[in-house]
């Protein structure tokens, strides 16, 4: 039996309207983003009078604005190694992703799963992945597939807490209500646990995105042709320390820009929660 309507958001829709909640939206945006930024400046400053100060050797301790420069004229090199360790970064947080939703609906839908494989999801975190990662090329060499395993190892576990950790919040109130109506067990998880564990879904993604660029870079240094570990692994040795800067810098970016596109695709597929939260605030 089909249930009529699914159980809909808070009705928010009059929230926003008016004048000063549409002006408000820059402010806080800026509110958000200068402090960040006038730290960093503050600590970019710092770093860049401390280093003319000491007369620190570029080897030791590149100015910032030596990175900025000499990573600018670099910045073909820098682009072609950061393609490749973009491209393990997505493709291997999407299998994270696939694996993370697949173990989260298993366990919700049996008890006996959830008891068994619990642990051992807790467990795999335990492994040291500088052991685990040479083993992965060893099995399947030094192409793509090494990389999307390693960052799928160091990613799928965040999101696979909170997926489960949002099946189970769903009120007990709406689904013996949805019972009530003769919904059976698939309609109750997909009208009611799926919308409400969404925002559970991207707290882990945006923790586990933050991980992944990194477990790129490292499944690089153990093996591969190209990518922003091995061009950082080839500058360390020549004594480019500033392009090696250069390198965790647009490491950085790239975190901080996939971190905040989790943002956006939040609010094109669940806008309703951006627009209850805001409900609340007010």
């Amino acid at each position: 039996m089909s249930v009529a309507a699914s159980p809909s958001p808070p009705r928010v829709a009059l929230l926003g309207r008016g004048r000063g909640a549409v002006g408000s939206m820059p402010d806080r945006s800026w509110r958000l983003l200068l402090p960040p930024v006038v730290l960093l400046l503050a600590l970019l400053g710092f770093w860049q009078l401390y280093v003319s100060a000491r007369h620190l050797r570029p080897q030791i301790a590149p100015s910032p604005w030596r990175v900025i420069t000499q990573g600018f004229d670099d910045r073909s090199a820098l682009w072609q190694n950061t393609l490749p360790t973009l491209e393990e970064t997505v493709l291997g947080f999407s299998v994270a992703v696939a694996v993370a939703w697949a173990l989260a609906v298993a366990m919700a839908f049996s008890s006996l799963c959830r008891r068994a494989v619990y642990p051992l999801l807790v467990a795999s975190q335990a492994l040291p992945l500088i052991a685990v990662a040479p083993l992965v090329d060893l099995w399947l060499g030094f192409g793509l597939a090494p990389k999307l395993v390693v960052v799928a190892i160091v990613t799928f576990f965040p999101v696979t807490v909170a997926l489960s950790e949002g099946f189970e919040s769903a009120e007990r109130d709406g689904i013996n209500l949805l019972r009530s109506m003769g919904a059976g067990r698939l309609e109750v998880f997909r009208r009611l646990e799926v919308p409400g564990a969404m925002p559970y879904f991207f707290a882990g993604l945006r923790i586990a995105i933050t991980y992944a660029v990194v477990g790129a870079i490292f499944s690089e240094y153990v093996g591969a042709y190209q990518g922003l570990g091995i061009f950082m692994s080839e500058q360390y040795s020549q004594l480019r320390t500033d392009l090696v800067y250069a390198a965790v810098a647009l490491t950085a970016a790239v975190s901080v820009a996939l971190f905040a596109l989790t943002y956006l695709i939040q609010r094109i597929t669940i806008p309703w929660y951006r627009l209850s939260r805001r409900g609340e605030d007010s």
